[in-house]
């Protein structure tokens, strides 16, 4: 009895110190990362402005708390997120030039911003990645050029628009209608990966 006692208490702390041993974590558990989430990180006082509405933007309002993130969710081969609508046109409502690489592009450029989490530092910068569409089964290839910003926002260089949340693919018009999605709804269920 005694010793069964001391099995049942040893497999529990021998699991823990498994999965806490850096490097077997993948090995014991290789769906860990699917565990993870990203939470809140803060909120900023919304500060309203000259924002463009070009592509449905919401803009700040004075008085209103708005949840920054510093992450965003994991990325797997078929990462959920939620497509945006953005022109990276110099005066478009995507507001100063792209952060990877200082310029702006046409709204017939296959170009994204990523949610900051996924913007990963810059680390995707002008690389590709595959976007897939839910409601039309549909798929396209464009290029990271910017950050959507969750960290901060609610001021002029991001348009006087909140900040992004922690799950958000911000295309272009021509990843839209590559897409075949309808530009006026605004926001689409997408999954998107590293190309």
């Amino acid at each position: 009895m005694a010793s069964s006692f001391r099995v049942l208490h040893v497999i529990p702390l021998l699991l823990l110190v498994i999965l806490h041993e850096p490097g077997q974590q993948a090995q014991a558990f290789p769906f860990r990362s699917l565990l993870q989430t990203c939470q809140p990180s803060g909120s900023i006082p919304g500060q309203s402005g000259t924002c463009n509405t070009e592509n449905g933007s919401e803009c700040c309002r004075n008085g209103q708390s708005y949840t920054t993130y510093d992450c965003s969710p994991a990325v797997t081969g078929s990462t959920q997120a939620t497509l945006t609508l953005n022109s990276f046109a110099e005066g478009g409502d995507g507001g100063g030039a792209a952060a990877c690489t200082g310029r702006f592009y046409g709204d017939d450029e296959m170009v994204v911003a990523l949610s900051t989490g996924w913007y990963s530092g810059g680390s995707r910068c002008t690389k590709n990645v595959v976007i897939m569409a839910a409601s039309t089964g549909r798929s396209a290839t464009a290029m990271v050029v910017d950050e959507c910003d969750s960290t901060t926002g609610c001021d002029a260089e991001h348009n006087f628009e909140p900040p992004c949340r922690n799950n958000i693919v911000d295309g272009s018009p021509a990843v839209w209608d590559a897409l075949g999605l309808n530009q006026d709804d605004g926001q689409a269920q997408v999954t998107w990966s590293d190309a």
